[in-house]
């Protein structure tokens, strides 16, 4: 099976690169200095292949706000033109999504089916790129995630990792819960819908379970030795931010429990398996 993957330097990209080859399937990894994917003329020009995964998408959420329409071209505009070229193709489209598509005022897990209310002009845009995905490709599947961190980039765990060993105490969020979840687990998760022939709709890679910042930042700090008595609560109105954050980002997994794909594994115990290849541990 030959896969293009869009966005295969960012941190999700770099994982589902090696975890395609891992799967015995070929790759095309590109990235927006090898395929302008805003360019029909570049998009329509591709080579024929079975899959096409978008990991590319403008995620910078405060800055969204102020160029919306920039974000606009990178997360709706690009899927339209890489949905359009699959279908005419043959190929399966398999866009990434995000968590902010949803209003964020919810209590239990947001069913797949649930209605979108983006906050946020980034989940506006994210919204607006699902949208483009099935009207264009019939054979699509949408993949919602949320809270990734991963070995490839800049996350929240490298980040609270450097402060512990910077300071003190640190101050985290108790009030906004979701799922941290691996790079290497979505990635994974990516190739085995693709390779089960899954139903085309939309699913979502988080991890199961749920937590808030801080008790995720507990974990982190532990994770180099530092106590976990160190982070202290506060509230998300303590943060002035451009963009608003959902405050309840918890996905429920029963479009893959339907499809007979297992859904990742408890968010804790994924970090335990994790956070020495993510912040760079010894063993």
């Amino acid at each position: 099976m030959e896969w293009l993957i869009t966005g295969a330097k960012g941190m999700l990209g770099q994982d589902l690169v090696r975890r395609v080859v891992e799967a015995g399937h070929s790759v095309t990894a590109v990235d927006i200095d090898e395929l302008d994917i805003t360019d029909p003329h570049a998009v329509a020009a591709i080579a024929p292949c079975d899959v096409i995964v978008n990991c590319a998408a403008f995620t910078a959420v405060d800055a969204a706000e102020e160029r919306e329409d920039f974000a606009f071209t990178l997360n709706a505009t690009a899927p339209q033109l890489l949905a359009r070229a699959a279908s005419e193709r043959g190929a399966r489209m398999v866009q990434i999504s995000t968590d902010y598509v949803f209003g964020g005022d919810g209590t239990e897990p947001y069913p797949e089916g649930a209605d979108l209310r983006p906050l946020s002009a980034y989940g506006r845009t994210k919204a607006a790129g699902e949208w483009a995905v099935r009207a264009n490709c019939a054979d699509h599947l949408i993949i919602r995630t949320a809270w990734l961190y991963g070995a490839g980039g800049n996350c929240f765990p490298k980040t609270m990792a450097r402060l512990a060993s910077e300071r003190d105490s640190l101050a985290v969020v108790t009030d906004e819960y979701g799922q941290p979840t691996w790079t290497v687990d979505l990635a994974d998760l990516i190739v085995r819908l693709v390779d089960s022939a899954a139903p085309a709709g939309t699913y979502h890679g988080t991890s199961s379970g749920e937590t808030n910042w801080f008790g995720f930042t507990q974990e982190i700090v532990e994770s180099v030795g530092k106590p976990a008595a160190m982070v202290g609560p506060t509230t998300a109105s303590a943060f002035a931010r451009p963009a608003p954050r959902p405050s309840y980002s918890v996905l429920g997994h029963d479009a893959l429990l339907a499809a007979g794909v297992t859904p990742i594994g408890d968010w804790r115990e994924r970090w335990h398996a994790a956070s020495h290849s993510v912040l760079g541990l010894s063993d």
